[in-house]
């Protein structure tokens, strides 16, 4: 008799609990299951949301596969064939990408098809029914997408068709409370995954405009730009960026990433934040930041000394405190 055939698929995994959930139910029918994550630099921590993935899969008794593709994705950002959302969010779009990357993966482990934990009605953009089988299409995964939680509501897939999986066993799980997947998570005995925001920036305005502004002035965009944007308070003039961090936490941040020839702006001897000056190093930007240093210190008088380093020297600059007028004039 011949061995029968064992049956692999791929499973998106994002920290969550519907991605984890629908990797468990569909292994639970047999099946072996691989978890892939699409590691992306927009996230709030994105260190953070690995861990998860890890955390979350191993739970569940699952392998993961992490890839990235920070130059292709940047390129869907600037310019997404369905748009964006209310923000920077190419939803449809991304999800488009990391299928297609999943696709991948199909044929090098020698896997039958992708399972996701998309549930409809969950996201306005990405999760309504006619934008799934859309992107069940353009992903080229056309039958071989299989949503367990909300399996019953869709056509049947190739797995089902099959019988490499039994329909009978899945759910039929829609809108966006989330009671079901927490009472599914009890029975699976899940109880590490992230929260259901996801954390994903692209989705905030804020972070957005300055995305925005960062696209319009710079041609060569590194991983290191976007994890500029997510700290402190962002200012432009002309060619110049400032950033001026918020707290403790941001200061360091923006120490570690700053470059040897970047000026670092401090108010000595006293609680200040860290100004960071990307660009030309001009008599106006150094002056500027300077006067947004003694802005946002707890310096009480309106002129004082602030230090600045760019390589090895520390020079003093005599600045006054910048009005809020002005602030608002440059703020991104």
């Amino acid at each position: 008799m011949m061995p029968k055939k064992k049956i692999r698929a791929i499973s998106l995994l994002s920290g969550g609990l519907d991605s984890i959930l629908a990797a468990k139910i569909v292994k639970e029918q047999g099946i072996e299951v691989i978890g892939f994550n699409f590691e992306s630099c927009f996230f709030k921590k994105s260190g953070e949301r690995s861990k998860f993935v890890l955390e979350s899969a191993k739970q569940a008794g699952i392998e993961v596969k992490f890839a990235s593709d920070f130059s292709d994705y940047l390129q869907l950002l600037k310019k997404p064939k369905h748009g964006h959302g209310s923000a920077m969010n190419p939803c449809i779009d991304c999800k488009i990408f990391i299928l297609t990357q999943a696709k991948k993966l199909l044929k090098k482990l020698n896997a039958q098809f992708v399972v996701t934990g998309e549930v409809i009605g969950q996201r306005p953009m990405s999760q309504r029914f006619d934008t799934m089988k859309l992107i069940e299409k353009e992903s080229g995964l056309k039958g071989k997408l299989l949503r367990p939680l909300s399996a019953k509501l869709l056509p049947p897939t190739e797995p089902e068709k099959k019988g490499w999986v039994d329909r009978k066993k899945f759910f039929d799980i829609h809108g966006r409370s989330r009671q079901a997947q927490f009472e599914l998570a009890k029975k699976f005995r899940l109880d590490k995954y992230s929260s259901p925001a996801g954390g994903c920036l692209l989705t905030e305005k804020e972070f957005g405009k300055k995305l925005k502004d960062l696209f319009v002035r710079q041609k060569k965009i590194s991983e290191r730009d976007i994890e500029l944007l997510k700290i402190g308070r962002h200012f432009r003039i002309g060619k110049n960026k400032i950033i001026v961090g918020k707290n403790h936490e941001e200061n360091l941040q923006l120490q570690k990433l700053k470059q040897k020839s970047e000026p670092a702006f401090e108010v000595p001897d006293i609680g200040s934040p860290t100004t960071l000056l990307l660009g030309p190093k001009t008599k106006k930007a150094v002056e500027i930041a300077a006067q947004l240093t003694l802005r946002y210190s707890d310096f009480e008088g309106e002129k004082g000394i602030v230090e600045y380093r760019a390589s090895a020297k520390k020079k003093k600059i005599f600045a006054e405190k910048i009005s809020e007028k002005e602030i608002e004039k440059m703020r991104v």
